[in-house]
C-alpha cells in the first residue's frame, strides 16, 4: 500500500504570512501613537508680523559667566526670579522676558531659566548671547 504524502506548503502560500503582515500593521499603528516630545516648544512669530511690546511688559535678566542671574542690578536665585516673574505675569499678561547670557555661562543654568519661563507661561521669551563665543 502506498501512503500519500501531503505536499508541504511554503510560508508564502499559507495564511500565516497574511497574519504576520496584519500583526505588523497593528504594531506600527500602535507605536506611531507614542509621540513623546521632551523639547521646549517655541511659538515663533510669522515672518512679516510686527509686535509692539510696552515698556511695562518687558523684563530684562542677565546671566553672568558663573550662571548667576541679575535683575535691575541685584543678584537673584532661580527661586527669587520665579517669584518676580510670577508676580509680573499676574500684573502684565503680555509679559515679555529677555535673558542676556554670557557665553561662558553653564548651560544647565540657562536651561533651568528657560524651563522656568515655560512653567510660568510667559507670553514671550527671548534670549541672546553676550560676549565672545
Amino acid at each position: 500500500m502506498k501512503i500519500k504524502r501531503r505536499k508541504r506548503l511554503s510560508f508564502s502560500e499559507t495564511s500565516a504570512s497574511s497574519d504576520v503582515a496584519f500583526l505588523l500593521i497593528i504594531y506600527f499603528l500602535v507605536i506611531a501613537g507614542f509621540n513623546v516630545n521632551f523639547g521646549f516648544l517655541l511659538t515663533l512669530p510669522a515672518k512679516d508680523s510686527t509686535r509692539m511690546i510696552l515698556k511695562d511688559d518687558l523684563m530684562r535678566f542677565d546671566m553672568d559667566e558663573s550662571g548667576f542671574i541679575s535683575y535691575e542690578g541685584g543678584l537673584l536665585s532661580l527661586g527669587d526670579a520665579e517669584t518676580i516673574i510670577r508676580s509680573a505675569v499676574n500684573r502684565h499678561p503680555n509679559l515679555a522676558v529677555v535673558l542676556s547670557i554670557d557665553s561662558e555661562a553653564p548651560w544647565q543654568e540657562v536651561v533651568s531659566f528657560v524651563e522656568l519661563a515655560q512653567k510660568l507661561e510667559v507670553d514671550s521669551f527671548s534670549f541672546n548671547m553676550k560676549g565672545s563665543i
